[in-house]
């Protein structure tokens, strides 16, 4: 049996959860997947796939070999790609994970800019308020707010961005303005689970960082939600800068308590490639990281 193949139809029945997925994905029989799948468990010694009636589940040596498999394909189309040269036009599918609001916002415009560019590429975009694991679910690039964890992955650093209290004029005209984090318990508040589960939110105060416990009266499960409670008057949310950097614009919400706000957080481009990258991801990343960059929403130039 050809090692590659059997690598490849392990890879795509994973991936798809079944034999007649992962055989339509590339164009084969079942039957054909089928038996490659059990020679390529043969020849380990180890069962990979866990078969029912309605389901194919990955075993835990499955898991570590697939995590393997994927890697080495990668670096198998990367080298092949280099082989063609670097200038090589972009072809072929990638996928890309971005928090929900900012994929939205910032990252589905670069995405469709790169699509007509490039018309022989594909893009699986996932925009999920979680951060994911690059390797085990199969992402290329992923757009990372906040400070990133030591990894094996590449970083490009596009921006940064605040966390920042919010309320609409006429909230603040009925119930005043808070002009220190003390204040808060005197407010109505919204808070997002999409943005955090911490019941606590920090300021910079008196040389250090201070913990407030807040009591949201409304609690929503996404960002744009709890931004549309607060442009209605309805309480003071914390936000990312970028999230509501048109209603600022417009002066439709009011930023609050900035003396006290924590430093910016970073905004950065995250990547799995190897030593020579693929063009469909060089692509990408250059686009993106050009956009990201020249928006004076991500704040790329402040120190």
């Amino acid at each position: 049996m050809d090692r590659l193949h059997g690598m490849t139809v392990f890879v795509a029945v994973a991936e798809e959860g079944g034999f007649a997925a992962g055989a339509r994905r590339l164009g084969l029989s079942p039957a054909a997947v089928t038996r490659a799948v059990a020679a390529l468990e043969e020849r380990l010694g180890v069962r990979l796939l866990e078969r029912s009636t309605r389901h194919v589940r990955v075993t835990e040596a499955g898991q570590r070999y697939l995590d393997d498999c994927r890697r080495l394909l990668a670096e198998l189309d990367e080298a092949d790609e280099a082989a063609a040269g670097l200038n090589a036009a972009p072809r072929g599918l990638l996928a890309i994970t971005a928090p929900v609001l900012f994929g939205r916002m910032y990252v589905m415009p670069g995405i469709v800019e790169y699509l007509r560019r490039y018309p022989d590429t594909e893009v699986s975009a996932v925009f999920v308020d979680r951060v994911t694991n690059l390797l085990e679910e199969g992402y290329d690039v992923a757009v990372r707010i906040g400070e990133l964890p030591d990894s094996g992955l590449r970083a490009l650093r596009v921006g940064q961005v605040r966390r920042m209290i919010c309320a609409a004029p006429a909230y603040l005209a009925e119930h005043g303005t808070p002009r220190t984090p003390g204040d808060l318990a005197a407010h109505t508040i919204v808070a997002s689970t999409g943005a955090s589960t911490q019941p606590e939110w920090r300021f910079r105060e008196n040389g250090g960082v201070r913990a407030y416990r807040v009591h949201p009266r409304l609690t929503v499960t996404s960002n744009d939600s709890a931004i549309e409670a607060v442009r209605q008057g309805f309480g003071l949310a914390r936000l990312l800068s970028y999230q509501v950097a048109p209603l600022l614009a417009s002066g439709a919400l009011v930023p609050l308590l900035e003396p006290f706000e924590l430093p910016p957080v970073p905004v950065n481009i995250v990547h799995r490639e190897g030593r020579h990258g693929t063009a469909r991801v060089r692509a990408l990343i250059d686009l993106l990281a050009a956009r990201l960059r020249g928006d004076p929403a991500l704040d790329w130039t402040v120190a």
